[in-house]
C-alpha cells in the first residue's frame, strides 16, 4: 500500500473521520474531527465520502513526504501550506506527485487544519471508526517518521480547478448558536440574562473540551445526578465556570447541562484558541 511519511510532526496531528457513533453506553467517546464542516469540505473537493479519514492538525502543522501521486485538498485553519516550497491555495483540488514535500507552519488564523487525500487515509479500524482516541486506538497522536497509508486507487484521475469559496466569517464570528440544555431552568432569570448578554474568554482548549474564565454571576449550588453528555454539551460548575465538551469528551457528567451547541457552533468553537472570546446566542424556538 502507498504511503505518506511524516518527516516532522506538528504540535498535535491525528487521523480522524466523523467519529465513533453508537458506543456512548459503553463509555466510549465519539472522537472524530473537531471541525466537521471544514473536514467535509476537504473530502468533498477530492471526491471522497464525507466520512473519509483526514489528517487533523492543531496550531502547527507537519512536514510530509508523498511516496505516490495523489490529489489533495486543505481546509480549516490556514497553516501557510507549501508544496516543495511554493505556497498553496486553500480549499482547492491540488495534484501532488511522488517525492513531493507538503509543509505546514503556524496558523495565520484558526486553530485546526484538515488535509484530505483522494481515497482517504487508512488506519486501524476500531468500533467502525478510524479516529484516533486515547485509550481506544493504539496511538492518539502522530510523531516523526510515522507512515500514513493511502488507498492504492488514490489519484486515478487528475485534479481539476475545483475550489470552494472561502468565508473568513466562519473563523471570525464570536457567536455560538445554542439550544437550552436539560438543566437550563435551574438558572435564575438574572443568570439567564447574563449568559445571553455577556462574552466569555477561553482559558483552555483541547479535544476534550473548552473551558472559560469563571464568572461569579453564574455561581450556583445546584447538584445533579451523573447524567449523559455529548460533544457540544455546555456544563456549568458551581464556581461559575463554563465548560463546553468536545469530541473526546467523557460520556457522563455531574455538572448542570445548561446549553447544547449546534454542529456548526462546535466547528466554529474548534477554530478558536486560548484567550479568544465568544458569546452564546440561544435559539428562540426553544425559549
Amino acid at each position: 500500500m502507498c504511503s505518506v511519511q511524516i518527516i516532522k510532526s506538528g504540535y498535535f496531528d491525528s487521523l480522524q473521520d466523523l467519529g465513533r457513533i453508537g458506543y456512548s453506553s459503553l463509555g466510549i467517546p465519539v472522537s472524530g474531527v473537531m471541525d466537521s464542516i471544514s473536514a467535509k469540505m476537504a473530502n468533498a473537493l477530492v471526491d471522497n465520502n464525507l466520512n473519509c479519514t483526514v489528517l487533523e492538525m492543531t496550531l502547527i502543522g507537519p512536514k510530509l513526504l508523498f511516496q505516490k501521486d495523489a490529489i489533495i485538498a486543505i481546509s480549516g485553519a490556514n497553516m501557510n501550506p507549501t508544496l516543495n516550497g511554493k505556497p498553496l491555495q486553500m480549499l482547492t483540488r491540488i495534484n501532488v506527485n511522488k517525492r513531493d514535500v507538503l509543509s505546514f507552519s503556524h496558523t495565520k488564523f484558526g486553530c485546526r487544519c484538515y488535509l484530505a487525500v483522494n481515497g482517504g487515509f487508512k488506519a486501524e479500524s476500531v468500533l467502525n471508526s478510524f479516529s484516533f482516541a486515547n485509550g481506544i486506538t493504539k496511538k492518539n497522536q502522530l510523531i516523526n517518521n510515522d507512515i500514513l497509508l493511502l488507498d492504492e486507487r488514490t489519484a486515478i484521475h487528475k485534479a481539476n480547478n475545483s475550489h470552494i469559496k472561502f468565508n473568513r466569517h466562519f473563523f471570525e464570528t464570536p457567536i455560538l448558536d445554542a439550544f437550552k440544555g436539560p438543566e437550563y431552568d435551574l438558572l435564575s432569570e438574572k443568570q439567564k440574562e447574563f449568559l445571553k448578554t455577556n462574552i466569555f474568554q477561553i482559558t483552555l482548549n483541547s479535544r476534550m473540551g473548552y473551558q472559560f474564565k469563571a464568572a461569579s454571576s453564574l455561581s450556583h449550588s445546584h447538584e445533579i445526578f451523573t447524567s449523559s453528555v455529548m460533544p457540544g454539551t455546555v456544563q456549568l460548575t458551581q464556581s461559575g465556570k463554563i465548560i463546553v465538551l468536545m469530541k473526546d469528551c467523557q460520556t457522563t457528567g455531574g455538572f448542570p447541562r445548561i446549553l447544547q451547541l449546534s454542529e456548526k457552533s462546535q466547528s466554529i468553537l474548534a477554530q478558536k484558541n486560548t484567550s479568544q472570546k465568544v458569546s452564546f446566542k440561544l435559539n428562540k424556538i426553544f425559549l
